[in-house]
């Protein structure tokens, strides 16, 4: 093979990463190949945009003059959204084209279809883009964890709403200003719904709990919980208990299922994890032969993805090369050894709880609320009662010892109906089994 014609479908921040790289390091990528790896065609919608790399030598064409191109041999996707991205991958599978793309949010919800369509054509789809920006998770547990029976994943997967609650915890401002920053600043977007909301950090679990356990794509199996609502008092709270509040991941083999999902946590202040800032990603996994490995580092950004998108083109080159496809499984598992795991749902979580709530400030508050508590088997391990008043209120906080979640939500209820307390309880999970030995 004399080269590897490469398609790339958009020109934004990542795919503009992927074009400077493959310039600056074209020699660097010889020596690896010794096949030259040539940036044929690119398309991208905007032609009136300022461009911010060199394009030279490149035809500017439309997505399906690059798929319709019987020399191209891999095609990048990088528009992003599931239409027309969906429509161009497997039109491109259906030319026999290897595919690279960085789109979490498409493979979340149609990845059964693309990885189907991909394993009936025989070709090759790459994302490792997908999950953790420049960090090599994918590749990471596909091939470098490959022997381990993978315990508990534990990330912090979303650079945006990081950035968020740095943010909020290192100068105590409140959420929607630390939103308005991260927006100056470019690290999120003019509509943040996915990233604050838990979503894009829910794409990329769904992603790696099929890697990791063999199980079918899908999105609606993750529970998800923002972080709008997560106020500074509560943070500062955590901090006096020993804790610091991110948006976590998390995945965890049980004897009933797997615990599979995205909200507020509190994590203790002495861990690495609590100490990932600003827009970096973490992720925690756990191996039973390994022990625990962090991966770490920028989760997203132009050079970190565009990385990511070239180490996937250089894997599939290597494969054309070689004249060989499929020889790691799309998914890591064999297709034929996938199945179906119980998911649990939410309400099964067993954890310890933070909660925080607004009363009048009266003798005999304390004992109610606690009494309504152990009701349902939840029983309190410190409690925490400021002489401040906030709105005519007193914050009570609490930690609990580990409860059961749909005893939790019970309590609350009826927590929250007592004339004494004045607007709904706070509630925060807590996950201490996050150790490293």
């Amino acid at each position: 093979m004399d080269a590897i014609n490469i398609g790339l479908i958009g020109l934004g921040t990542v795919g503009t990463g992927v074009v400077k790289i493959l310039r600056k390091n074209r020699d660097l990528l010889l020596k690896k190949l010794n096949v030259p790896l040539i940036l044929k065609k690119v398309a991208y919608k905007n032609l009136s945009r300022p461009r911010t790399v060199d394009l030279s030598g490149i035809e500017i064409t439309n997505a399906e003059e690059i798929i319709n191109d019987p020399e191209i041999n891999i095609v990048i996707e990088l528009i992003g959204g599931y239409e027309p991205a969906k429509t161009y991958i497997l039109t491109a599978i259906k030319k026999r084209k290897h595919v690279v793309t960085a789109n979490k949010a498409l493979l979340a919800l149609y990845g059964e279809e693309i990885f189907k369509t991909a394993m009936e054509y025989g070709v090759d789809v790459a994302f490792e883009a997908s999950v953790g920006g420049g960090i090599p998770l994918i590749n990471g547990i596909k091939e470098g964890l490959v022997g381990n029976n993978i315990l508990c994943m534990f990330g912090i997967l979303n650079g945006t709403a990081n950035y968020i609650l740095t943010k909020m915890t290192k100068e105590g401002v409140a959420f929607k200003e630390a939103l308005k920053e991260a927006q100056e600043k470019g690290f999120a977007e003019a509509d943040p719904t996915f990233d604050i909301e838990g979503i894009d950090t829910a794409h990329k679990l769904t992603i790696l709990l099929s890697l990791v356990y063999g199980i079918p794509i899908n999105f609606e199996q993750i529970y998800i919980e923002g972080i709008g609502n997560i106020d500074p008092l509560d943070i500062q709270f955590a901090q006096e208990f020993g804790y610091r509040i991110k948006l976590l991941a998390v995945s965890r083999q049980t004897a009933k299922g797997i615990e599979s999902r995205v909200h507020p946590t509190m994590i203790p202040i002495e861990h690495l994890l609590a100490n990932v800032n600003g827009a970096y990603n973490a992720l925690l996994v756990r191996g039973d032969a390994v022990g625990n490995i962090l991966f770490y580092g920028l989760g997203a950004g132009m050079m970190p993805a565009g990385s990511a998108v070239v180490s996937d083109v250089v894997s599939l080159s290597r494969n054309l090369i070689k004249g060989i496809t499929q020889r790691v499984p799309l998914l890591s598992y064999l297709p034929e050894k996938r199945e179906k795991k119980p998911i649990l749902s939410i309400d099964e979580l067993i954890c310890k709880y933070y909660f925080r709530f607004s009363a009048v400030d009266k003798p005999g508050v304390l004992s109610k609320i606690s009494g309504i508590l152990g009701n349902y088997d939840i029983s309190i391990e410190s409690v925490m009662q400021k002489g401040r008043k906030i709105n005519g209120q007193v914050p009570i906080v609490m930690l609990t010892h580990e409860a059961k979640e749909a005893n939790v939500k019970a309590a609350l209820n009826e927590i929250e109906k007592i004339e004494v307390v004045k607007a709904k309880p706070v509630f925060i999970r807590i996950e201490n089994d996050l150790r490293i030995e």
